[in-house]
């Protein structure tokens, strides 16, 4: 009787990406990998473009000044102006697969023998991912160990891929060691080697140990250099900047023995975030929080512009994170890379500027307005390739003789933000120090932060955001209580934190996800700073469905 497979048996004959080796005994066929991985499933004949292109949304881009007014006899050598960037919502006339940009997602599991006891809820996990991708997505699925194999090339999310994804998953067992360099690599040769593109594409890596294959006992961070560049950029040796695109990588790393200083750096270069999973029950979610921006993407390649317009007005600085920043042309011109945007993702930029003495003739008493600088922004839409150019507002502020109290009011909107990059870089800082084993002096350092920032006009006006950062600081602070502490959670905790507002992304961090409660409302924590309604939606999609009865 000739063999026949089982009947959950992944179709990847459909796919042509792997050889069914049948053998004349009655046993499984060995699957054997495909040299080159141009095998991926061809894209939709329908193309959202023609959807979309009559329905542009642009950008909202919306100023403020840290005061209304400045003397019109005085200089100010570091006035801020927060340039706020608001991306648009899904189109709701549309279906949610045509109203944002399609992907192409590689998930790289880690399957090494650690992973034996959180198989269960690592393929839940990923079964949500699948369930929730559109029929214009389209997943890969890599796993390694000691070495790294793909098991499901670039296939659609409709119909048999979803089939075909969900037994592969089905199918993974946990055995050997730990080699993240060669799952990445895995990963990102599914991409370089695709025949076809989706407008955006990600890898999404899940590991609970250290890379033990490439390990360097005097460097533990060394085999980073193995890594290819189109995901770690720095890796280039040559002397021309890479033109070729790099792939976010968003990490995940979860329990007390993960690579937290590495995961955050293959993250940090790519443009992706670090989610620090305290707890396997909370990896869905945490999946769920990064599924739901990714699939909400409405604008790419995103930047902001800021153009001095008046003279003598200079830009000084454009603190931005880890988004790229160039000032040119003698401090009259700014260029902030944002990238891409998810759905209502909202991100916020300080501006410093150098303001001269008013050129107002002396003795006039007429209030005249100084124009600081010129703001617009130019981005794709989520899959054409036209570039639209959003034309914000021009930045004016008045210049009396004298000021008046009301011109000596703090803009909050300001105020918040300088908090922010305060308390940041205060945690970068700690984050140094208690890797060199002062502890105390990082203690001291982040209580010291917590007064300054208690004593702000923002915090003292109940801002959100403030007491967000006061939390953060609270349980920083208690995560470096001790070297053993640091060295089991605080670390992951801090560097969690460090990549979620370098990027402002939600990130997971910790212990806890967005609490479901029990009216079905959400009660967001710090722990999820710039979540956007469609993670938020996603997370207590995920959060309903682990409440529901199993089979």
């Amino acid at each position: 009787m000739p063999f026949q497979a089982p009947r959950n048996a992944p179709n990847f004959q459909r796919a042509g990406s792997l050889h069914a080796h049948v053998s004349p005994y009655n046993v499984p066929p060995v699957q054997i990998e495909a040299e080159h991985f141009s095998d991926d499933e061809v894209l939709s004949d329908v193309s959202p473009d023609q959807s979309l292109s009559s329905r542009p949304h642009a950008i909202t881009v919306k100023t403020f000044t840290e005061y209304p007014a400045v003397s019109a006899s005085e200089s100010f050598s570091k006035f801020g102006v927060l340039v706020r960037i608001l991306a648009p919502p899904l189109d709701n006339t549309l279906p949610h697969h045509r109203a944002r940009a399609p992907i192409d997602v590689v998930t790289v599991l880690d399957v090494s023998g650690s992973m034996a006891s959180k198989l269960i809820l690592l393929k839940r996990a990923v079964n949500f991912i699948i369930q929730n991708l559109g029929p214009s997505d389209r997943l890969s699925i890599v796993t390694f160990s000691s070495s790294a194999r793909r098991m499901l090339p670039l296939r659609r999310m409709s119909g048999s891929g979803r089939e075909d994804a969900t037994s592969v998953v089905d199918s993974i067992s946990a055995i050997g060691g730990t080699n993240i360099v060669a799952g990445l690599k895995k990963g990102v040769q599914v991409l370089e080697e695709r025949r076809q593109h989706n407008s955006v594409a990600a890898i999404i890596l899940l590991s609970d140990g250290c890379d033990t294959q490439s390990h360097n006992a005097q460097n533990r961070l060394d085999y980073l250099k193995f890594l290819p560049t189109s995901i770690f950029p720095s890796n280039n040796t040559s002397r021309e900047e890479s033109k070729q695109p790099t792939f976010p990588v968003y990490t995940f790393g979860f329990g007390s023995d993960h690579d937290s200083a590495a995961m955050h750096a293959i993250s940090d270069a790519s443009r992706g975030t670090f989610s620090f999973i305290e707890s396997i029950n909370i990896l869905q979610d945490a999946f769920a929080r990064c599924i739901g921006g990714l699939i909400s993407i409405v604008a790419r390649d995103v930047q902001l512009k800021v153009r001095s317009a008046s003279p003598g007005v200079q830009i000084l600085s454009t603190p931005s994170g880890r988004h790229k920043n160039k000032i040119f042309d003698q401090g009259h011109q700014a260029v902030i890379d944002i990238g891409d945007l998810y759905a209502e993702e909202e991100k916020e930029f300080l501006v410093f500027l150098s303001i001269p003495v008013s050129s107002a003739v002396d003795g006039e008493e007429r209030l005249e307005n100084t124009s600081l600088v010129e703001v617009s922004c130019f981005h794709k839409g989520s899959v054409s390739v036209d570039t639209v150019q959003v034309e914000g507002e021009r930045v004016e502020i008045r210049r009396p003789p004298t000021l008046s109290p009301i011109d000596r009011v703090l803009c909050l909107e300001v105020d918040r933000q300088r908090n922010r990059l305060l308390v940041t870089e205060t945690i970068a800082k700690t984050q140094r120090m208690a890797e060199t084993g002062d502890l105390k002096g990082a203690q001291a350092l982040l209580a010291k932060q917590l007064s300054t920032l208690l004593t702000t006009a923002s915090s003292q006006a109940g801002d959100d955001l403030c007491n967000q950062l006061e939390a953060e600081l609270k349980e920083t602070r208690e995560r470096m209580e001790t070297r053993e502490l640091y060295e089991r959670s605080g670390r992951a905790y801090v560097l969690s934190g460090m990549s979620s507002h370098s990027w402002q992304r939600a990130a997971t961090r910790g212990h806890s996800t967005t609490i479901l409660s029990q009216g079905g409302n959400s009660d967001t924590s710090f722990t999820t700073s710039y979540e956007t309604p469609s993670m938020t939606s996603m997370v207590l999609k995920s959060q309903i469905l682990n409440l529901a009865p199993r089979e």
